[in-house]
């Protein structure tokens, strides 16, 4: 569909065409049919009107008296006697005429065994009009026309009585009921198209007033969209300044978080130059600090890499894993640096717990948490990884003993690059931040506790499976 506004307006007007076709249609057939009834009963009400008016009293002289009175221009009324035409009436061109229309109507009489008495115009032309057989309406095909005839017997003068109407005339009229309908409709449509057209303009009117205001913004402006949008377009105005915002929270932290990466790159880069530059200068110990300074650089860089990866790839097909191979795997894997550290590192809890997650995903989120532990917990420390299932939610618990976080900053340090401001050791502030997200892939929590009377406890909670 390319265009809303032609296409309501093809629809629309189809519509009405198609209204009008229906509505002069109904009252054709509705005409035609009341029309018919309406006739039918005056036939009726004129053939018990003629038929108490003869008797067996009425001389055949009365009768040639009717057939004069029943003449019109150029056509005679006629009698009979025994089924023979008697002599020629008055010329019929000198009997009146007060309307045109009673050329479609006639009256006749005939014998009880069906022969013609008295036959009114147009019911003699060559043949005589077929006498009744029955009382009640018939239809009969006499001389090209179409007539519908009410018939009736009268016992007292033994003489059947039957009075018609020319279907034309029938037709005529409905023809001109149809007609007097269709023609103010005809008049009336282009009218009505002008109207529904001015109506569809006028009411997509606020959609082209959105466009504009979403159009004519740059890239910069992401305020919300202000209009007085009506009902129908109110949600699609919300749908579109939730998006804008959803929009500038995200170029917000992008842009937080570049700014951040540069000036965190910036730092070991400018001491790395510097104990080159030293080791240039002959300085013995310049080197093994730059070592160290690369190291942590590369860090940095892999970490920014995981973030780059969660923030643009959708999350794994989270199946039911067992996650105690994958934490017993990750503490025989760092054991030897713990050990290196003089630090305790233990393994506690259940030996079999299912969660819904990702394995690789629940790798990289164990190792960062189980790394962090290590990094922060001092000479002869303790870090201890159990496993459990409270109320049925399975839940995998580091606790080390190092400083722990300052408890004011305990909602922001999963913030990327941020760090406590107390802490000695080196990092880069995004090892937490890793583990949001992938916490949040997996719809699982993370929870932050300082311990007494020191260390931190970290919980990541799954839903229950």
């Amino acid at each position: 569909m390319k265009s809303i506004r032609r296409y309501l307006a093809r629809t629309l007007a189809l519509v009405l065409a198609m209204t009008a076709l229906v509505t002069v249609t109904a009252a054709y057939l509705i005409t035609d049919h009341e029309l018919e009834e309406i006739l039918d009963a005056q036939l009726s009400l004129q053939g018990r009107i003629v038929a108490g008016l003869i008797s067996p009293a009425t001389t055949r002289d009365e009768y040639r008296r009717i057939a004069q009175r029943l003449a019109l221009p150029d056509h005679e009324a006629r009698t009979y006697v025994k089924g023979e035409i008697e002599p020629r009436s008055p010329r019929a061109s000198n009997v009146p005429l007060y309307h045109e229309e009673e050329r479609m109507l006639s009256i006749g009489f005939w014998n009880a065994d069906g022969s013609p008495r008295l036959l009114g115009a147009r019911w003699n032309e060559s043949d005589p009009f077929p006498g009744p057989k029955a009382e009640g309406y018939r239809w009969v095909e006499y001389a090209g026309d179409r007539w519908r005839v009410f018939s009736l017997f009268d016992k007292a003068s033994a003489t059947w009585i039957g009075v018609g109407v020319r279907a034309d005339f029938l037709e005529e009229i409905v023809q001109r009921v149809a007609l007097n309908n269709l023609w103010p409709v005809l008049l009336l449509l282009p009218l009505l198209l002008w109207l529904m057209t001015r109506i569809i303009r006028r009411g997509l009117t606020p959609i082209a007033l959105l466009s504009r205001q979403v159009q004519g913004r740059d890239g910069q402006d992401l305020t919300p969209i202000n209009l007085d949008a009506p009902q129908e377009l109110d949600g699609l105005q919300r749908s579109l300044n939730d998006f804008i915002e959803r929009l500038g929270k995200t170029l917000e932290r992008e842009r937080r978080f570049t700014a951040d990466a540069a000036h965190e790159l910036r730092t070991p880069l400018a001491a790395l130059k510097i104990h080159l530059e030293n080791a240039q200068a002959g300085e013995a110990d310049s080197l093994q600090k730059a070592a160290i300074g690369v190291k942590r650089l590369q860090r940095v860089v892999e970490q920014l890499l995981v973030l780059a990866r969660l923030d643009r790839a959708s999350s794994n097909q989270a199946r039911l894993i067992d996650i105690y191979p994958i934490v017993a795997e990750l503490t025989a894997d760092l054991w030897p640096l713990a050990h290196a550290r003089g630090q305790e590192l233990s393994l506690t809890g259940l030996t079999q717990l299912a969660v819904g997650a990702d394995p690789v995903e629940v790798g990289i989120l164990l190792r960062n948490l189980l790394d962090n532990a290590l990094r922060y917990t001092p000479e002869g420390g303790h870090v201890e990884v159990g496993l459990y299932q409270q109320q049925g939610t399975p839940q995998v618990i580091v606790r080390d003993t190092g400083p722990g976080i300052p408890e004011e900053l305990l909602d922001t340090v999963v913030e990327r690059f941020r760090r406590a401001s107390d802490q000695r050791t080196t990092g880069s502030g995004l090892g937490l931040s890793i583990v949001v997200e992938l916490a949040k892939q997996q719809q699982a929590e993370l929870r932050l506790s300082n311990r007494q009377p020191c260390g931190l406890e970290a919980r990541v909670v799954w839903p229950a499976s």
